[in-house]
Formats: C-alpha cells, sequence, structure tokens
C-alpha cells in the first residue's frame, strides 16, 4: 500500500519499494517545513509591518509613495473588508479562530508545495488578523485591526489581507489544475 501511495505522489512507479517507501514520508516532511516557514515568515512581515504603521503613522498626515495611488494611511478597522460588520467584531474573531483550527487540520494531509504555500499564508493571514482581534484595543476577540495600504477605490488593506487573497489564488489554481491537498490528482474526465 505504501509503495502504490509513493507512485501516485511521486509519479515514478519503477523505483525499488524502498525508495517509493521513503519519498512520500520525505516529500511530506519538505512540504510541511515549506508551509511552516511560508506562514512563520509572512505571520511575522504581518506584525512587524502592523506595528510600525502604528509607531510611524499614529497622529500624522499620510505618507504618498506613488502619489496619490499608493499610500501609507492608518487605519483601525473593526469590522471586515470596507469596515463592513463593524458591529459583529467578536463574531469576526471566532471565524478566525476556526479557520485557523481548519487550516491546522487539513495541514496534516499536506502532499504538494502549492498546497503547502497555499495553506501557510492563508493561516499567515487569517492569524495576523487574529492577532490585532485579540490583543489590540478595546480588547480581546473585540481588537481591531491595523490596515495602512490604501489604493484607489479600494479598501485600506495590510499585509494579512494579502496574504489571504494570495492563497485563495494559489487554491482556485491548485483546484484548477486538479491537485488534492494530499499531492495526488484528479483525473481529468473527474474535472
Amino acid at each position: 500500500m505504501q509503495a502504490a501511495r509513493g507512485a501516485s505522489l511521486t509519479g515514478d512507479a519503477n523505483e525499488p519499494d524502498d525508495i517509493q517507501a521513503n519519498r512520500p514520508r520525505g516529500l511530506r516532511l519538505r512540504h510541511l517545513a515549506l508551509f511552516a516557514a511560508v506562514a512563520l515568515v509572512a505571520y511575522t512581515v504581518d506584525v512587524v509591518s502592523k506595528v510600525l504603521a502604528v509607531e510611524h503613522l499614529s497622529d500624522r498626515p499620510d505618507v504618498e509613495l506613488v502619489g496619490d495611488f499608493f499610500v501609507l494611511h492608518l487605519v483601525r478597522n473593526p469590522g471586515a473588508a470596507f469596515s463592513t460588520g463593524t458591529g459583529y467584531t467578536a463574531v469576526f474573531s471566532c471565524l478566525a479562530i476556526v479557520a485557523v483550527l481548519v487550516v491546522l487540520y487539513l495541514v496534516r494531509r499536506i502532499g504538494s508545495a502549492g498546497w503547502a504555500v497555499a495553506l501557510g499564508l492563508l493561516l499567515a493571514g487569517v492569524s495576523g488578523n487574529l492577532t490585532d482581534r485579540l490583543l489590540r484595543e478595546p480588547g480581546p476577540l473585540r481588537g481591531h485591526v491595523i490596515d495602512m495600504f490604501m489604493l484607489p477605490n479600494w479598501p485600506v488593506f495590510n499585509v494579512a489581507d494579502i496574504c489571504i487573497n494570495a492563497a485563495a489564488v494559489l487554491i482556485l489554481i491548485q483546484v484548477y489544475r486538479g491537485v488534492r491537498i494530499d499531492g495526488s490528482r484528479v483525473p481529468k474526465d473527474e474535472r
């Protein structure tokens, strides 16, 4: 069974059984390491950028980086995108906790580099905004998310939001390519 699984993940059924049996575990560990590295780096960048934004943008005028096209503008957002649902901050916090748990459950089956990166970014993004909701004013589960990047006709956003959107794109690409979380492929006739 393990040899057959190795062949499906690596695509090479001509390798000796002991190589096929060992490769999936090694691949899985590499995918888990990639997931952890992406999640840790992206989460750290998000948290550091928010600390710097609060430190350098509080009580100051906007900072134009590319004219009025790309501006640093500090916002404390109690809601979701476009500041919707501002009265439901605790609900968003609970949903974020559930999302973190779901990602951690799914990552146990990781068998693809694409899924490792996507889930790492998703975990970093959700965790980054959840950290704000847990630790920032006005209090636990009600904290306001720090946003600082502003484009014309777009909600002010942060690194965590970028991670979540990049993860969504990567997940759609994996689904379109027919790559399951475990690295196996959906047969073309089933797509």
